[in-house]
């Protein structure tokens, strides 16, 4: 398939061939559901947790004696029915992150990036370079390509004035071709791709 080049002024530039088994293919939402999933497990921490009855620092003596006091018998303090005692099956600490195979989601990158090629968000940029890390130009350049909200990936490096004038843009967001995932791209409205970011993208899911 082949798409237009443009750059940050908004002018065609020249074409580029995209391959179709990697901008081609059919998008399918169970295997982008699942390879979500999967990256949003492996960033929760796992780290909640309540004491149980052994965990709590209350006596273990029995607190009243058992008849003659008209209470219920009781024969601790550490009991979840007391102020301070444990928690029943409260949350304890562990790992949320499950498997997926190398080659399962190396398909879902390739299904998310069909997917914003199919739905016409998929924008290809001779370059993502600057002069001078300026925020405004850059916000202004944007703005003028219809990139309000995008994942731009450049190629092996970021330049560091474009990422430094990006970096105050809240729906702007700039990886490398390495940090390219499913989540990134699903969750902004604009796909930006430079041509070093299609060479890389495609060498790394040949």
């Amino acid at each position: 398939m082949k798409q237009d080049i443009l750059n940050l002024e908004n002018k065609n530039v020249g074409t580029i061939e995209l391959n179709d088994a990697i901008y081609g293919l059919e998008v399918r939402a169970d295997i982008l559901h699942r390879v979500v999933n999967w990256q949003l497990a492996r960033l929760q921490s796992g780290n909640h947790k309540t004491k149980g009855r052994s965990e709590v620092a209350l006596t273990p003596a029995k607190p009243f004696k058992q008849k003659g006091s008209g209470n219920a018998r009781q024969g601790s303090r550490k009991g979840t029915q007391f102020r301070k005692g444990g928690v029943v099956f409260g949350p304890v600490v562990r790992d949320q992150s499950h498997d997926l195979t190398k080659k399962f989601r190396k398909l879902g990158l390739k299904t998310a990036l069909s997917s914003k090629a199919k739905e016409g968000n998929l924008v290809i940029l001779d370059e993502a370079k600057l002069s001078a890390p300026k925020t405004k130009d850059l916000a202004a350049k944007l703005n003028a390509c219809g990139l309000n909200n995008c994942l731009i990936i450049d190629g092996k490096e970021v330049d560091m004035n474009f990422a430094l004038a990006s970096r105050n843009l809240e729906s702007v967001d700039i990886l490398p071709t390495i940090g390219a995932n499913v989540y990134d791209i699903l969750r902004r409205d604009k796909l930006v791709l430079t041509k070093d970011a299609v060479a890389c993208l495609e060498e790394r899911l040949k």
